[in-house]
């Protein structure tokens, strides 16, 4: 099967000497994994290596075979090229852990073309602005809606927030009950978007911890889901 479609690269992964196996989740067939044969070594090659950094968006040409195996690329092509998304350390560390977040989340063989949409535009607004220190909380909590477990933003005015049912609630149910300052800084996240989102105005430590909070939201509803290795770096530059 012939597929022409948007992708965006989640992964690639060096394989031997000379080969790549990339992850792209993609606007018609959701994630397939490719193997790129000879793409370190060759110079002369279909493909370059440049094309598969994290998060790019691209138009590739694929042959599906739609078994749960390794797919062929046949062609592939950079659109909507990024102009600081690989190149400031801040936001390369935005990347490394985004994409991270959605190796480990995103698993669906099939379409989700409203997830890719705001995957493409989240990426390409973080390419053309400066003020990203809460991104990367905005994007999760974001996501998780394309997820199906995003926080219930009903009756927000009650004392905790139930991290295993996603709700706000009265009295404290077990001990994933949310209570205090990580309680308000959700109530002001649920209340902006990426363009107002720097209004709640957090430090380092407030960032981190509420960010641990959100990790453990996904752990608990994305069986395997693991924390990202570039945590420690993405905490360290934002602190």
């Amino acid at each position: 099967m012939i597929v022409n479609s948007k992708a965006i690269v989640i992964s690639a992964l060096k394989y031997g000497e000379a080969d790549l196996i990339v992850n792209l989740y993609s606007l018609e067939s959701g994630l397939r994994t490719y193997m790129l044969r000879g793409i370190l070594k060759s110079k002369k090659g279909k493909f370059k290596v440049s094309q598969f950094q994290l998060l790019t968006q691209l138009e590739i040409v694929a042959s599906h075979k739609n078994k749960g195996t390794l797919e062929y690329l046949k062609d592939a092509k950079v659109i909507n090229t990024y102009t600081s998304l690989h190149t400031n350390m801040i936001k390369t560390s935005l990347v490394m852990f985004i994409a991270e977040v959605l190796k480990s989340a995103i698993r669906e063989e099939e379409a989700n073309p409203a997830l890719y949409h705001f995957l493409e535009t989240a990426f390409s607004w973080l390419d053309l602005h400066d003020k990203t220190a809460n991104f990367h909380i905005m994007f999760l909590l974001k996501l998780s809606g394309f997820l199906g477990f995003q926080p219930d933003d009903l009756n927000t005015e009650q004392p905790f927030f139930n991290l295993l049912e996603g709700t706000f609630e009265p009295v404290k149910t077990n001990d994933y009950c949310v209570e205090g300052e990580n309680l308000d800084i959700l109530r002001a996240f649920l209340n902006v978007n990426f363009n107002d989102m720097q209004r709640v105005k957090l430090s380092g430590e407030q960032r981190a911890d509420f960010l641990r909070m959100l990790l453990q939201y996904y752990e608990l509803h994305i069986e395997g889901f693991r924390k990202p290795k570039s945590l420690t770096v993405l905490n360290e530059i934002f602190n």
